[in-house]
């Protein structure tokens, strides 16, 4: 059976194609699009296919897959909240609150065993403060930012550890350190603030390549053998010459036609033409600059 799902924000997806496939049980396998509505619908149709007692294993599996397990699951629990409608009937139901309390399960696991190594690792003179289950440094919290590729998960987990220290009961704190939420917020401001002033100039960057092909003059220019008055003499009239209709046959602005003939003629020398003097021939009052009626090409 297919499914439809609704998606979840996966930041990482495990999976594979058939050839690659370790476990067929377990491996999500995706043959043709890999997208993230494909990898929801797969994940869920997993759900249903399994029985309960593959779930913990199943899980497990999937978590040793990706770099951040916790984030994953977070996700796979908002995959699972989000498409609540699918899980009707006494067993699906079942199989959605055993999923949640294998999700919280897992995640406590997971957290336990990231603090008992930090506690390993991590001097006494490098903790902000200490609870009776967990302690909180900024300086773990940096290297776990650092860890992270994807901006909006920095600021999440950010988020989620200035939350847990302020509901926290703190125990104590090491006075030569900082208020670790203090520290966490002013690490966020900076990488809000930074993300902002690389994406303007790129921005920036973009308008001025656009500007510059924009600005980009033609390489191939006309060269019209004979005095310039004549071609000008010829872009007044249908600048100023109307129709039936009572419209010009140009309606543009003297600066837009000057600066096009500027830009694709040269005169009887091969020389650029002068803006100043192709203005002064197409102004309107300047009938002293037109050709004699020898030279003049009648429309």
């Amino acid at each position: 059976m297919e499914y439809n799902s609704q998606i979840a924000s996966f930041s990482e997806m495990t999976s594979v194609i058939s050839l690659k496939a370790i476990d067929l049980n377990f491996d999500i396998i995706l043959d043709d699009i890999v997208d993230l509505q494909s990898y929801c619908d797969a994940l869920i149709q997993k759900v249903f296919e399994l029985p309960y007692t593959d779930y913990p294993d199943f899980i497990s599996y999937q978590t040793n897959l990706v770099k951040n397990p916790i984030f994953w699951l977070n996700h796979f629990e908002e995959l699972i909240s989000n498409n609540e409608d699918l899980f009707t009937g006494k067993r699906s139901l079942c199989r959605y609150n055993k999923l949640f309390n294998l999700i919280e399960s897992k995640r406590k696991e997971l957290q336990s065993s990231s603090v008992k190594e930090s506690k390993l690792n991590t001097p006494k003179r490098l903790i902000n403060a200490d609870t009776e289950d967990r302690y909180f440094s900024f300086h773990e919290t940096k290297l776990q930012i650092e860890k992270l590729e994807c901006f909006n998960e920095k600021i999440i987990f950010l988020t989620e550890e200035i939350f847990d220290y302020e509901e926290a009961d703190i125990i104590s704190k090491n006075g030569n350190l900082g208020e670790f939420n203090l520290q966490c917020e002013k690490l966020k401001v900076r990488l809000q603030t930074t993300r902002k002033l690389l994406l303007d100039i790129e921005k920036e960057k973009q308008e001025t390549i656009l500007k510059g092909n924009s600005e980009i003059k033609p390489t191939f220019k006309i060269r019209i053998n004979g005095p310039i008055n004549i071609l000008t003499d010829v872009y007044k009239q249908m600048m100023y010459s109307s129709k039936s209709s009572g419209k010009s046959y140009i309606n543009h602005s003297i600066k837009d036609i000057t600066k096009f003939i500027c830009d694709n003629h040269l005169d009887e020398q091969g020389n650029e033409l002068s803006q100043h003097t192709i203005r002064t021939y197409l102004s309107p009052t300047r009938c002293d600059k037109d050709p004699n009626n020898d030279n003049k090409i009648r429309l």
